[in-house]
């Protein structure tokens, strides 16, 4: 039984919860981290990351990620490789439970992200990162001049396919029903765009392929009819699910689950803050994630300096 009490609790090892520890433990706060047994957030996902400043190159994103982790270690960051199973945010000093080990904290930086929703058919978790992917502003770049699909039907999956345009030949959306649940204005866009098709009434049953993506396995839903379809890429864009399962009794969160936020990170509870993919359902980038990390990481040091 751990029954220490510390400065700045961090819940989440993504880019948010990363960089927040990396700003705590210079302001010599000895941040402790609950990483997570998935740390790294979905970056860890991710193959090849171009878009993050400073590698003009590129990097790997679990790369990055353990570049972040050694980074956040060197300032004296302490981390635990579990996940938080239940928290007290009614008393002070805050009370975070991870199994049977109890942990007091002054201050609690949450940075559990969201998890993209995924089909769950064959194929699809075995070629993430290699052709299968939730972000096209991530990887689209690495489409050019190719044929992709995109899974969904609302104003995401939309605004993925009008964004996906930019480089691929062709962007064909595949939707379940035979009509959008996007908004009239980007369903129109969408439909007016001569990249873009679409494939009415019909589920991804199979990503096919080896070492990347070559096609789908496609179900007509009205007919039962099963086809294959070629493809080069895949694009998921049927939402994700903010991580606050532990959090949803202890603080303020909107209609989808996210973490309400107020000047800068500061969420219902006073002492407690919020970063990353967790509160934006926005953005969801890595380098917004870190910025906002930076934020959490500040606005916790200025909090506990008020309390003084």
């Amino acid at each position: 039984m751990t029954d220490s009490c510390e400065k700045v609790l961090i819940v989440g090892s993504g880019p948010a919860g990363l960089t927040a520890a990396i700003y705590a433990a210079r302001a010599d706060l000895s941040p402790l981290m609950i990483e997570g047994m998935e740390r790294g957030g979905q970056l860890m996902l991710t193959t090849d990351v171009e878009n993050y400043p400073g590698f003009p190159d590129g990097i790997m994103g679990p790369e990055l990620m353990d570049n972040m982790r050694k980074q956040a270690e060197r300032f004296g960051t302490r981390i635990v490789s579990s996940d938080v199973t239940q928290v007290d945010f009614g008393a002070y000093p805050f009370k975070v439970w991870v199994n049977d080990d109890l942990y007091h904290a002054e201050s609690v930086i949450i940075s559990t992200g969201a998890s993209a929703r995924w089909l769950g058919v064959p194929g699809e978790e075995r070629l993430r990162g290699y052709g299968v992917s939730a972000c096209a502003t991530c990887d689209g770049f690495f489409f050019r001049d190719k044929e992709l699909a995109v899974v969904g039907g609302g104003d995401s999956a939309m605004e993925e396919a009008l964004f996906l345009t930019k480089f691929a030949s062709k962007v064909t959306i595949i939707h379940r029903r035979d009509e959008f649940r996007a908004s009239k204005i980007m369903t129109h866009r969408a439909l007016d765009h001569p990249k873009i098709e679409v494939i009415w009434d019909t589920t991804v049953e199979e990503v096919l392929g080896d070492k990347e993506v070559t096609g789908l396995r496609l179900k007509n839903v009205k007919t039962g009819e099963e086809t294959e379809f070629a493809v080069d890429g895949l694009f998921l864009a049927i939402g994700h699910t903010p991580n606050t399962r532990v959090f949803g009794d202890q603080l303020e969160l909107d209609d989808a689950g996210y973490i309400v936020v107020h000047d800068g990170t500061r969420t219902s509870v006073e002492g407690v803050f919020a970063a990353g993919d967790v509160v934006d359902q926005t953005y969801r980038q890595a380098i917004t994630a870190a910025g906002m990390g930076c934020q959490a990481a500040i606005d916790a040091e200025r909090w506990l300096d008020e309390q003084v």
